[in-house]
């Protein structure tokens, strides 16, 4: 990866990256060329090299950086505003409707298994999205803490991390069947759960002071 990149050079960089990411859309991974990202962008061959000295590999882990953060720029402001019921709900809803207008393509796994779901690169792009992702929502979920909301012996990591394992079941099932239903039921179950946790805790808490 190219460092010390001036203003404009680092602009210049991402266009040629966002631009490759539509073109990747459109083509597919596979049969995306180096020919169709330079002409899409206006990019010679020279400039696209000096930007991406590793080549096609170089680039396609650029766009799969690019389409990680997409996924979490997709669900703001609504996943960092994730402080009150109302704010979970249109999260929620946030969430369903990106992957609604996704389709059964993902643009990021296909990504990732073409440049090989083991390989370094493509490991650590999945890993920092899961961590953002994971600790944002775990963030919302202290939130409820400090509130009196949820049950207070809930560890919000713990949470966080079944609530992010059920949305990517859901988007996996997504993947094959064209269909949301699971990927609703996941977070619909998630947030019940969440709603009704305190409720069990005032009862436990009742039952003992008998």
């Amino acid at each position: 990866m190219v460092t010390g990149l001036t203003p404009k050079g680092a602009a210049t960089r991402a266009r040629i990256v966002e631009g490759a990411s539509a073109v990747i859309r459109d083509l597919g991974v596979a049969a995306a060329t180096l020919d169709d990202i330079r002409a899409h962008t206006r990019t010679s061959k020279s400039q696209l090299f000096h930007y991406f000295p590793g080549g096609r590999e170089e680039l396609l882990l650029a766009v799969a950086r690019f389409e990680a953060e997409t996924v979490l720029r997709d669900q703001q402001p609504q996943l960092g505003n994730l402080t009150t019921w109302d704010g979970w709900t249109a999260w929620r809803d946030t969430v369903v409707e990106r992957y609604r207008r996704q389709g059964r393509r993902c643009p990021l796994h296909v990504l990732t298994a073409h440049l090989g779901a083991t390989s370094p690169g493509s490991q650590a792009v999945v890993t920092e999205l899961m961590q953002h992702w994971q600790a944002e929502i775990a963030t919302g979920v202290r939130h409820l803490h400090d509130a009196g909301e949820i049950d207070p012996r809930l560890d919000a990591d713990t949470v966080a991390a079944a609530i992010l394992a059920g949305i990517q079941g859901g988007v996996v099932i997504q993947m094959s069947t064209g269909s949301t239903r699971h990927l609703e039921a996941a977070l619909d179950s998630a947030l019940d759960h969440l709603r009704t946790s305190r409720l069990g805790a005032s009862q436990l808490g009742a039952s003992r002071s008998r």
